[in-house]
């Protein structure tokens, strides 16, 4: 009776014991596609917002609020690159929404804390 509670618990705490955990890998295909994901998350906002009629300033305000809302508690945040991010938001914005003539200095509150 004592041989088989010792197997069970030496196989218990053996089986428990055995599986290792891993850390966790970002790749870089992983964070650009995060980064696509905000970048057509504002310029979605963006441009839905300026079609309703808002300024141009509060269309940025309103998606930069919404992007920040929706992407800050991202454990992926840390490791974005910023720039990218910008340069690929201007990049959306000219090909969806045929807006031109938008500065990435208007981006710098888009910050994800």
């Amino acid at each position: 009776m004592i041989k088989r509670v010792f197997a069970i618990f030496t196989l218990t705490l053996l089986f428990l014991l055995s599986s290792p955990v891993y850390s966790l890998d970002i790749s870089s295909k992983t964070l650009e596609k995060y980064t696509k994901k905000i970048s057509s998350k504002f310029t979605r906002t963006y441009c839905n917002t300026t079609k309703f009629g808002i300024s141009y300033e509060g269309a940025l305000a309103f998606a930069i609020g919404e992007t920040n809302k929706e992407f800050k508690n991202n454990k992926l945040n840390k490791l974005i690159d910023y720039s990218l991010l910008k340069n690929s938001i201007v990049n959306d914005l000219e090909n969806n929404c045929q807006v031109y003539d938008f500065e990435i200095s208007n981006l710098e509150n888009l910050k994800f804390n």
